[in-house]
């Protein structure tokens, strides 16, 4: 199975692929921006030390089985943030998501994440289209998708087994970018 590239440039970015010996970067990271994570992202609630252990194992296993492939978002040689490319939408789709330390947010970096992301996926063989999901009520996961090329294909109420955190509205918006 081919995979992207495990560092990836893109302006002011590098997507450096995560492993193993990432987790005390994780789990800071993520302690240092819970406030910022939990509205949109239901597993921050459940974040521990433990948590970013499993994690990063876990990104590992998906790396070598082509299910994920998790990077770190770097800036300035600073660990910034996470970014993931996902095979969860089906054949010929890879899902991206994405999240920002709070210090970092509002200078392009997650925009440029995504468009790095859009491009090896589309690199891959096989890959037709890249999607983006988030909740309606989260518009700064909305205006990423959307400064990084890809257009609105739907919304739709969120899966009823899925879990929602504090400030999502149970509507999933779908992004989409086909080659």
């Amino acid at each position: 199975m081919e995979h992207p590239p495990e560092t990836i440039a893109s302006g002011p970015v590098v997507l450096r692929r995560r492993r193993a010996a990432d987790a005390a970067a994780v789990d800071r990271l993520v302690t240092e921006s819970l406030d910022h994570l939990l509205p949109w992202m239901p597993w921050a609630a459940h974040h521990d030390a433990a948590a970013a252990t499993a994690y990063t194992a876990d990104c590992e296993r998906h790396w070598e089985s082509g299910e994920a492939y998790d990077y770190a978002i770097t800036c300035d040689g600073q660990d910034v943030g996470n970014c993931s490319l996902m095979r969860r939408i089906g054949p010929g789709g890879l899902e991206i998501g994405y999240w920002l330390h709070p210090a970092w947010t509002g200078r392009g970096l997650a925009t440029a994440a995504a468009r790095a992301l859009v491009e090896a996926a589309f690199a891959l063989p096989g890959t037709g289209r890249v999607e983006i999901h988030h909740d309606a009520a989260n518009h700064a996961s909305g205006a990423v998708a959307r400064r990084a090329g890809l257009t609105e294909a739907e919304r739709r109420p969120a899966a009823p087994d899925a879990p929602q955190a504090s400030g999502e509205c149970g509507i999933d918006v779908v992004w989409r970018t086909t080659r």
